[in-house]
């Protein structure tokens, strides 16, 4: 497998302020892996997919499921919005890490005019004692310039509050349809290279696919394979930390492990696991996310 030919930025050369990087080391350091990787559990799907998201396992409706499995089985973090951030964090306070996310929008329109509105502030995030928040950024939509001007104003806040911002850099709309769809390489890359321009701290993204039909010049001739389009997306995002998007639950084990090794190996920093871990048993998902760790350990930050 091809190696990568980027240095995954990490704590120690990054010119962060203090604030920012006591609530880095907390999630890198003090919870999860705890070795400069991050293990993330999200928890935003009930507002972005609605609640069938939770048919397949009924016990993971109650947040309070996501709360413990993300203690029990040692997450970095747990990334959700401001309603179950009130209503659930109290007893576990301290004791697993919060990403609180700021903006969010239901599936119920389509994606062509995608648009994430605010409904929380850094200011919510510090008052409930978060490490990070969360801003979902509709790449190529054709509302893109009214998230942009909501994220500058979060990103200064995020400075004045010593507060670390995670972009769901997401392409998404019509324009993106039209230029090979959201989940080509193209798009992909152009999402790894807006977070880096718009100060993002760390970078949510997913995989890039191999379609190829649509897209603009030069991605349409260029002939890689997924570790190469994978490492190029981590290379675009330069000293923003890459997390990738565990996606749809798959039920092989694995499967699921495989795609964290490749993550990892092509510079990753961690991954964002939310239905692959709390749509499984949870003592299943626990020994799961131990194996996860055994993997990340390898791959020290």
């Amino acid at each position: 497998m091809q190696a990568p030919t980027h240095t995954a930025p990490t704590l120690a050369t990054l010119d962060l302020p203090p604030g920012k990087r006591t609530r880095l080391q907390r999630m890198l350091y003090g919870h999860g892996p705890g070795n400069g990787t991050l293990l993330v559990l999200p928890l935003d799907q009930g507002l972005e997919h609605g609640p069938t998201d939770f048919f397949p396992h009924p016990p993971a409706l109650d947040p309070s499921y996501q709360f413990r499995l993300a203690e029990a089985g040692g997450f970095s973090a747990i990334a959700l919005g401001i309603g179950l951030a009130q209503k659930y964090i109290g007893e576990y306070a301290g004791r697993v890490p919060l990403i609180l996310k700021l903006n969010g929008k239901t599936n119920i329109p389509g994606d062509g005019d995608a648009t994430s509105p605010q409904f929380a502030s850094v200011e919510d995030a510090v008052r409930l004692g978060a490490d990070a928040v969360g801003y979902t950024l509709y790449v190529g939509s054709p509302r893109q310039h009214d998230e942009l001007r909501q994220l500058r104003q979060v990103r200064e806040d995020c400075d004045r509050y010593g507060m670390p911002l995670v972009l769901w850099s997401y392409p998404r709309g019509s324009a993106i349809d039209a230029r090979g769809g959201k989940g080509s390489l193209y798009a992909q890359d152009y999402a790894a290279r807006v977070a880096l321009e718009v100060g993002a701290d760390i970078v949510k993204l997913h995989e890039p696919d191999d379609r190829r039909d649509g897209v603009p010049g030069p991605y349409a001739s260029l002939d890689e394979d997924a570790a190469g389009r994978t490492s190029r997306v981590v290379r675009s995002a330069g000293r923003t930390i890459v997390l990738f998007s565990g996606g749809e639950k798959n039920d092989d084990d694995d499967a699921v492990l495989r795609k964290v090794e490749f993550y990892m190996q092509q510079g990753a920093t961690g991954v964002m696991f939310g239905r692959n871990m709390w749509l499984r048993p949870f003592e299943q998902a626990v020994a799961l996310t131990r194996q996860v760790h055994e993997i990340m350990q390898r791959y020290s930050r």
